[in-house]
């Protein structure tokens, strides 16, 4: 009876373990993103068993990477989507960076609109820095794309441009764009800010090439396709722009 009774006071006096800290959930989430690079499958079931375990918002986060590293978008977007929201009610700071990962990922497979409309609940919350906030509307220019809205496209492309100005990439799709709306001024404007950004990028010569050859100029469209051919020979641009200077035009949709 004595021992039974002493049992129950040690029991009684037991401590339950505090739960992880911040730095402790930083870390872990850290080798668990590591982890889904090199081994998805195993990064989903830690992921999983973390969430179990009491990880939360990090645990899920997690999971949604492990599902993209294997190429389960509509998963991978349910995943962010579902933390986003969870964190959005929580007021945690963690709600913006899901809804820009649930956005790339629906975006990744091909659901343009899933896409933007994560990409508009990014933008909706405070806390983006003006470089995430122009990576936003980049993004959001590549679902207005998908889903034909070039209007709308081309305005999300001059907020990018104007939020993250050196960002040669956003000046290569402002000019691409703007030269499939046939808007020659803007895309001779803005090819020409990508490629003094970075003059070596093959993408930026090729696309360079084909705004010559819109504008009628096939000299120095073929230039520009032989910078990009020559410069990565290998590279889908390089390879484009090898097809481009053997049939003297470039693809009526790049």
């Amino acid at each position: 009876m004595f021992a039974l009774l002493a049992a129950a006071a040690a029991a009684a006096t037991v401590v339950p373990p505090a739960p992880p800290s911040q730095a402790e959930h930083s870390a872990r989430g850290q080798r668990c993103a590591a982890l889904a690079k090199r081994d998805p499958a195993r990064a989903i079931d830690e992921a999983r068993a973390w969430g179990i375990a009491g990880g939360g918002m990090a645990a899920r986060q997690c999971l949604g990477i492990a599902q993209a590293a294997q190429e389960q978008w509509p998963a991978a977007a349910a995943t962010f989507e579902g933390a986003a929201k969870d964190a959005q009610i929580g007021q945690s700071p963690m709600a913006v960076v899901l809804w820009m990962q649930a956005g790339n990922a629906a975006l990744a497979g091909d659901e343009p609109a899933r896409a933007r409309a994560a990409f508009d609940k990014a933008l909706s919350l405070p806390g983006l820095s003006n470089e995430m906030k122009g990576e936003v509307y980049l993004d959001r220019a590549r679902a207005g794309v998908d889903v034909n809205d070039l209007p709308g496209a081309k305005a999300d492309l001059a907020e990018a441009t104007k939020l993250v100005p050196t960002d040669p990439l956003g000046w290569l799709l402002r000019a691409n764009l703007a030269r499939r709306m046939n808007d020659l001024p803007l895309a001779f404007s803005a090819i020409r800010q990508a490629a003094a950004l970075s003059p070596s990028d093959p993408s930026i010569a090729y696309e360079a090439g084909n705004i010559a050859a819109a504008s009628g100029n096939i000299a120095d469209a073929k230039a520009a396709w032989t910078r990009a051919a020559q410069t990565a020979p290998e590279s889908n641009a390089g390879k484009a722009a090898a097809l481009a200077l053997q049939s003297g035009e470039a693809p009526v949709k790049p």
